[in-house]
């Protein structure tokens, strides 16, 4: 089989698999946007323009928590199509074994997982805090006031924050020795400018200290500054009201905080959320795949309709918990996502090479 022109039964499958998983995101993600715009529909005083953003950002905002669930419900349901139409014995008495029959599954799904990180290194993850902002105050809602925050060793405090317009306002820098003050530096703004954060006009407060204790400080002016490297305003931002990070961002700010011994659980807990959550979807379709019965004289319908959806939801509602306790630091956000799914997936492929081939 060649990669660019794979079998027909992989063509058919696929295809029959992606229209399915189509439909589903596009239905469950369109209710759940309008589900979301009946809710805040009295704040929603926009103009036209204002509120078709509104609920194109939500629709995505859909799309990325409901796309896992749509994995595996466009899986049970192209599954019971050709199984009462009895196209999974035909296929099965043309040679084909359950695990040739998996790979259109596996391999379209294994491509929307791979979109959907390519989106999340995009402004795509940023969705819910912009319609969010809008539901507050339109644009200005964006601008964070009052940052107090650590970097390498100082405290940094800053007026204000406008994440857009990448700038802060009255920005002081505290540089400590123990439990003395070694010296402040107070700047009236800072712009960002991809690397590290620019000031200017800088007042320098040095203090001098004896075995007597504060003896003297001294006042020096400087005219640029550059400081907070690495620190983008969407980063500062995220770390300050816990908003969402892309991926690129997300890891960037793990490695940051990292190296200053500053907790990153909130960071680990968004990247596994966004990376290794979904990966339960593929291994989750696996098992029903292989647990389902393939010829309809042995399938009660209604059961394993009943028992495929409600393991489901029961698996994406306990890791959603679990995640949750992760981000909020009950539990480790390596045991919260990543321990649970790794065993869905190991048990899945022991399935995948233990099961048996026939119907």
């Amino acid at each position: 089989m060649s990669y660019l022109r794979p079998k027909l039964y992989f063509r058919y499958l696929a295809k029959h698999y992606f229209i399915n998983f189509v439909a589903l995101l596009l239905g469950l993600s369109l209710a759940f946007a309008m589900i979301d715009y009946f809710q805040h529909s009295q704040q929603l005083q926009f103009s036209s323009n204002y509120l078709i953003l509104y609920l194109f950002l939500m629709w995505q905002e859909a799309l990325a928590q409901l796309y896992p669930i749509a994995i595996v419900f466009a899986g049970i349901m192209t599954l019971v199509a050709l199984i009462k139409s009895s196209n999974m014995v035909v296929l099965y008495s043309f040679g084909y074994t359950k695990r040739q029959l998996f790979l259109p599954f596996l391999a379209v799904a294994t491509m929307i997982y791979l979109t959907f990180i390519a989106l999340h290194t995009t402004e795509f993850s940023y969705a819910k805090d912009k319609a969010q902002a809008m539901l507050e105050d339109g644009m200005r809602a964006y601008a964070v006031s009052d940052l107090f925050f650590i970097y390498e060793g100082d405290f940094v405090y800053a007026k204000t924050l406008d994440p857009i317009k990448k700038e802060m306002t009255k920005v002081t820098l505290f540089k400590l020795s123990g439990n003395d003050l070694l010296y402040t530096i107070h700047a009236e703004e800072a712009k960002f400018d991809g690397e590290a954060w620019k000031a200017k006009n800088i007042v320098i407060k040095r203090l001098v200290y004896d075995e007597n204790g504060l003896k003297r400080y001294t006042v020096e002016k400087q005219d640029r500054l550059s400081t907070l490297v690495g620190y983008k305003p969407k980063m500062i931002e995220s770390i300050y009201e816990g908003k969402a990070l892309n991926i690129i961002d997300a890891n960037h700010a793990w490695r940051l905080l990292s190296k200053q011994n500053l907790n990153t659980k909130k960071l680990r807990s968004s990247l596994n959320n966004k990376v290794i959550f979904p990966l339960f979807s593929i291994g989750l379709l696996l098992l029903i795949f292989f647990k389902m019965p393939f010829h309809a004289r042995y399938m009660n319908l209604p059961v394993v309709l009943s028992v495929s959806l409600g393991v489901t939801f029961l698996v994406w509602g306990l890791l959603f918990a679990l995640n949750q306790m992760g981000n909020n630091g009950v539990v480790s956000p390596e045991f919260a996502i990543p321990l649970p799914v790794a065993l869905i997936l190991l048990y899945a492929v022991y399935i995948y090479f233990r099961g048996k081939e026939t119907i």
